[in-house]
């Protein structure tokens, strides 16, 4: 049987077990959020050794040159020696500059990292707590109007991460690992196609950056934002969006609550084969989006989706 060496660790593991399942079989505290590749939690670097990865695109090509791979997409088939990401060697440090609660379940962080960090409207950061819990969030943030990076955190349910978020103060440091395409962005050359946005919850977050460069571009083509939301207390964004769309024309923000999604999405009529489609939430609620858009006659090639992950 291969054997997978940790530090001082050494394990014996049958061939072809996922690396993950080895790492946390034995003890090894690797943290993981989606298992499919996308989160980019499970970083380890191969020091010795090569093991099958099944999904070698999910990486960059400079981090696979730097022996960086995803464990729960691959499986250990020979002799191996890797080392855990580790946050405070590995990851970029960020002080809290502030946060607040703009409704009762979502906290927003908005974080000053040690060093200019290059984006897109869109992407996503796994963010690391003191206590190296890792999980991935979505910026809401726009590089060329904001000084800081923003996210959205959903606190309605308890969670490692969100839990340790809810003790943190101005001044305190986070670790922020790999940045992520995500599906969602805003390209110029959308300028006068009309564009849909549909959130769920904190969905929202991404989706904000996307609206804000649209709207910086001088997006001419109509713009409908559909928020939802558990309650009308948790349209966290509601006086952001109105004033938005008191600026801007073009722009028409609906704001709806679960009870009353199935009636706002029957009533959605496309009104152009142009529009374009960007959708971010729960996986059962972007679904029902896209389900909708394309009985309504939109292309599935032109809706861009960005679920949020579940743990396995």
């Amino acid at each position: 049987m291969p054997e997978l060496r940790v530090g001082a660790l050494q394990l014996q593991v049958v061939q072809q077990t996922n690396l993950l399942d080895a790492l946390l079989g034995g003890g090894v505290a690797v943290p993981y959020s989606c298992r499919a590749g996308s989160c980019h939690a499970c970083l380890v670097r191969c020091v010795a050794g090569e093991p099958l990865d099944r999904q070698p695109e999910a990486l960059a090509a400079d981090k696979r040159a730097e022996g960086w791979r995803l464990a729960c997409q691959c499986q250990v088939v020979e002799d191996l020696q890797v080392e855990p990401f580790d946050p405070q060697r590995d990851g970029l440090a960020a002080k809290v500059a502030a946060l607040d609660w703009p409704s009762p379940q979502v906290l927003r962080l908005r974080l000053q990292p040690a060093r200019p960090l290059r984006y897109r409207p869109g992407q996503h950061l796994l963010l690391w707590s003191d206590q190296a819990v890792a999980r991935p969030y979505s910026l809401a943030s726009v590089p060329s109007e904001d000084d800081c990076l923003e996210f959205h955190i959903d606190c309605r349910m308890p969670g490692a991460f969100c839990d340790a978020a809810r003790r943190l103060q101005v001044g305190d440091t986070l670790r922020l690992g790999e940045l992520r395409g995500g599906a969602l962005h805003y390209d110029a050359d959308w300028q006068a196609r009309p564009l849909w946005l549909l959130a769920a919850g904190t969905g929202l977050a991404p989706l904000y950056g996307v609206l804000r460069e649209a709207l910086r571009q001088e997006h001419q083509g109509a713009i409908r934002l559909l928020h939802v939301a558990h309650d009308p207390a948790e349209h966290y964004l509601a006086s952001e969006l109105q004033a938005l769309a008191a600026q801007h024309a073009n722009l028409q923000v609906e704001l709806v609550t679960a009870a009353q999604l199935p009636a706002a999405l029957a009533e959605l009529r496309l009104v152009s084969r142009q529009t374009l489609a960007l959708l971010c939430g729960h996986p059962v609620t972007v679904d029902s989006f896209a389900r909708r858009l394309y009985m309504a006659g939109l292309p599935r090639s032109q809706m861009l989706a960005d679920v949020f992950l579940t743990r396995a």
